[in-house]
């Protein structure tokens, strides 16, 4: 029980990634509060952890600083501290470059990068505040290293969350609060397994590019926040860890047009 005792706030974790690191934290002792905009799936969420551990459900836009900031209000004053943040809320919107709306962009960057400032902040404050130590773990992505052509806000977002967390590393690094992300690759959950798997093409294109050979879970990726966050990744900051089956180090070929 590794979390005994701590409070772990966790973002976008009515469904996916989110829920599958809520669950691990849970599992390991800690309280967990559930942020998300989803209503139905965070109160199902918490009271489906809360049958074996203490959690709770707050709704929040966390790309919106006054919930960001009412909502740790919320949950300091249900649980009393904030000992790990796990900053995992994202979307995706797909267009091609040249199609790609300007409100489009703006609501990914807001969602996946501009909410990793907002909570980060705030619960880095209330860190310091209460005499200094503690963990925040980003989610970031393979396509910090590698894109597709269609997903350009995602990607950018991304990559600004690994640079924004070494920054945040080296500025809370004397006051004891560690900073590293996670880079997850292709990941089933719920709400693309239909698509992931049903596709044979689609599937196949995807393995093809994972030397492990298959696609990763949620619980891949909450393990290895579970490690950053705790006391065995002890000398760990900055780092961002790509939990992607081996996919980043595939020297991945495209199809050659013909020479002249």
């Amino acid at each position: 029980m590794g979390m005994a005792g701590k409070t772990v706030v966790v973002t976008g974790a009515a469904r996916g990634i989110g829920r599958a690191c809520a669950e691990r934290f849970a599992a390991e002792g800690a309280k967990v509060a559930i942020l998300d905009i989803e209503d139905e799936a965070g109160k199902r969420t918490a009271a489906e952890i809360g049958a074996k551990a203490e959690a709770a459900f707050f709704r929040c836009d966390v790309g919106i600083k006054e919930q960001v900031d009412a909502t740790i209000d919320a949950v300091l004053e249900r649980f009393g501290r904030i000992d790990v943040l796990i900053n995992n809320a994202g979307i995706m919107r797909r267009y091609d470059f040249l199609d790609l709306p300007e409100e489009d962009f703006d609501a990914v960057i807001q969602t996946n990068l501009k909410s990793v400032f907002l909570c980060g902040q705030r619960v880095a404050r209330h860190m310091v505040e209460r005499g200094g130590g503690g963990a925040i773990v980003n989610m970031s992505s393979t396509s910090v290293i590698m894109t597709m052509p269609t997903i350009s806000p995602y990607a950018a977002s991304k990559g600004g969350i690994s640079s924004l967390t070494r920054a945040m590393s080296l500025s809370l690094a004397p006051h004891k609060i560690r900073v590293n992300a996670i880079g997850p690759g292709t990941i089933v959950t719920e709400l693309n397994r239909e698509s992931l798997l049903s596709d044979p093409v689609s599937r196949d294109r995807i393995l093809s590019r994972t030397p492990l050979g298959r696609f990763g879970t949620g619980a891949d990726v909450a393990g290895v926040a579970f490690f950053l966050a705790g006391e065995d990744a002890g000398y760990m900051t900055g780092q961002t860890v790509y939990v992607d089956g081996g996919r980043g180090g595939l020297n991945y070929t495209v199809p050659v047009a013909p020479q002249p």
